[in-house]
C-alpha cells in the first residue's frame, strides 16, 4: 500500500518583508509582456509631449504613462468602471506590474484617477498614441499601404431617452410621482434631432441601425482598416447624422500619405456618386459594394468591378466587423461612458490602439514547433 506524504497545515502566516517584485511574479511568456514592450516604446516617443502638458512646479500628479497603461488595462480586461479598475489594481500584481506600480505602492483613489485622466482627455494624446502604434506595425511589415476598408457603427451615448427633450417648450409630463425615475409616455410625440436634444449629452443624436430598429442617442464610430492583417489605421467619431460614415471616411482617406494610388472597400452605404467622385479626387479607387437599388443606379460600373482586386476588396472588407466586435464586447464601446464628440472620440481612439496592440502581439507571437 502506497501512503501519501504528511498533510500540510491550512494556515496563513503574514510575512513582515517580501523579496518578490511584481516583475518576478509575471511569467516570461505572459501575453501582456509583449504588449507592455510595445506600449513603453510609444510612451517614450510621447515623453516630450507630456513634458509640454505639465507645469514644472507644483504638486506632482499621476504620471501620464501610468494613466495610459491603466486605461489600456481597463479596455483589455473589460473592466466597466474606474472604481473597479482601482480595486483590481489594489490586489492584482499583474495589473500593478503593467501599470508600473510596486507591490507596496498605494493605489490611487478612483476620483483622483479620473480627474488626472481628464487632463489627457482634453489633449490629442489618443490620436498620436494610435499613430505611433500604427508606425510600429508598419515597421514590422504588418500593414498594407495600398488597400483599405472603411465603415462605421453606432456607439450608444451615455444618455437616456428621457433626457431627449424639446429644445423649446415643455417636455412630456411624467405619468407617475416617482421623483427618482419617473415614467414618461412618449407615444404620439414627434421627436427628431431638429426639435429635440439631450439635456445630458447635447451632442448625442437620435439614430437607429435600420428600418424597424429602436432609435437611441448615439455617436458614429468610424474606422479605416488596412486589408493585409485587419489593423486599424485611423479612427474618427462623428455625430450620428445620415452622412457621418461617408464624411468620416473621406477625412481619414485624405490623411493617407501619397502619392501612390490606393483602394478602399466599403458596403452599399458608400455607393453614392458624391462619395465615389471625392474618392477619385483623392486618388483613391473606390471598391465599394454596388447598390443597384439606389435611385439613379450604382456609381460603380464595370470599369471597376471587372478587376480581380475589386472582388478581393469585397472579401477583405468583412474584417472590419471583427474590429467593431472586439471594440464593443471587449473594450466596452457598445455604450460609451463619456459625453461629447471630443471625449468619445478620445476613448474610442484609445480602444482602437488597444485592439491593434492585441492583434500585433498575436501576429508576431512565435509559432511553437510541432
Amino acid at each position: 500500500m502506497v501512503r501519501e506524504g504528511m498533510r500540510g497545515d491550512d494556515q496563513q502566516q503574514n510575512h513582515i518583508f517580501s523579496y518578490l517584485s511584481p516583475e518576478e511574479r509575471v511569467r516570461k511568456d505572459h501575453p501582456l509582456r509583449a504588449i507592455r514592450t510595445m506600449v513603453d516604446e510609444v510612451l517614450t516617443q510621447l515623453s516630450r509631449r507630456f513634458d509640454a502638458m505639465y507645469a514644472r512646479v507644483g504638486r506632482p500628479s499621476i504620471a501620464p504613462e501610468k494613466l495610459l497603461r491603466a486605461q489600456l488595462l481597463q479596455m483589455l480586461y473589460s473592466i466597466r468602471s474606474a472604481r473597479l479598475l482601482m480595486e483590481e489594481m489594489d490586489y492584482n500584481l499583474l495589473f500593478r506590474w503593467f501599470v508600473g506600480l510596486n507591490a507596496d505602492d498605494d493605489v490611487w483613489d478612483a476620483t483622483v484617477f479620473t480627474k488626472n485622466r481628464d487632463r489627457l482627455l482634453e489633449a490629442d494624446v489618443a490620436k498620436e498614441f494610435l499613430s505611433r502604434v500604427v508606425e510600429q506595425a508598419q515597421t514590422k511589415d504588418l500593414t498594407s499601404d495600398e488597400h483599405f476598408t472603411v465603415d462605421g457603427t453606432l456607439l450608444e451615448a451615455w444618455a437616456g431617452a428621457k433626457s431627449f427633450q424639446p429644445k423649446q417648450g415643455k417636455s412630456s409630463p411624467p405619468s407617475d410621482d416617482d421623483p427618482g425615475n419617473p415614467t414618461v409616455n412618449f407615444r404620439g410625440e414627434r421627436r427628431s434631432n431638429e426639435t429635440h436634444e439631450s439635456k445630458t449629452d447635447p451632442e448625442a443624436w437620435l439614430a437607429r441601425k435600420g428600418e424597424g430598429k429602436e432609435s437611441k442617442l448615439s455617436y458614429t464610430g468610424n474606422l479605416l482598416v488596412e486589408n493585409r492583417n485587419g489593423l486599424i489605421a485611423d479612427a474618427e467619431v462623428f455625430q450620428a447624422n445620415g452622412t457621418a460614415e461617408r464624411d468620416a471616411a473621406l477625412v481619414m482617406l485624405e490623411k493617407l500619405p501619397g502619392p501612390q494610388t490606393v483602394t478602399v472597400g466599403g458596403d452599399k452605404g458608400f455607393d453614392t456618386h458624391g462619395f465615389v467622385a471625392e474618392c477619385r479626387n483623392l486618388r483613391v479607387t473606390p471598391h465599394v459594394a454596388q447598390n443597384v437599388e439606389r435611385r439613379g443606379g450604382s456609381a460603380i460600373d464595370g470599369r471597376t468591378t471587372r478587376h480581380a482586386g475589386y472582388a478581393l476588396s469585397q472579401r477583405k472588407r468583412k474584417r472590419i466587423e471583427e474590429c467593431f466586435g472586439w471594440l464593443k464586447t471587449i473594450a466596452l464601446m457598445r455604450k460609451v461612458q463619456h459625453r461629447g464628440v471630443c471625449r468619445v472620440d478620445w476613448i474610442f481612439t484609445m480602444a482602437c490602439a488597444a485592439y491593434n496592440l492585441v492583434r500585433m502581439r498575436n501576429l508576431t507571437a512565435a509559432v511553437p514547433a510541432v
